[in-house]
C-alpha cells in the first residue's frame, strides 16, 4: 500500500498526538465523572494506534527500501 506524503503526514499525527491524547483524556474524565468502561475504550484506543504505528512503520520501511534501490 502507497500512502501519499500527506496521507502519512495525517496518519502519523493521528498515531503519535491524537489517539494517546484522547485515550489520557477518556480515561481522565471517566474517573472524575464516572464515565462508564474506561478501560475498555483506552483498551481499543491503544489497540488501534498500536495497529496504526504498525503499519506506517512497514510504510516507511517500504518507501526507504525503495529509495535504496
Amino acid at each position: 500500500m502507497k500512502l501519499s506524503n500527506k496521507a502519512y503526514d495525517i496518519m502519523c499525527w493521528i498515531a503519535i498526538i491524537l489517539l494517546p491524547a484522547l485515550g489520557t483524556l477518556y480515561f481522565a474524565i471517566a474517573g472524575i465523572w464516572g464515565l462508564p468502561y474506561a478501560e475498555q475504550v483506552v483498551g481499543t484506543i491503544t489497540a488501534i494506534d498500536t495497529f496504526l504505528g504498525a503499519i506506517l512503520q512497514i510504510s516507511k520501511a517500504n518507501y526507504r527500501k525503495k529509495e535504496c534501490n
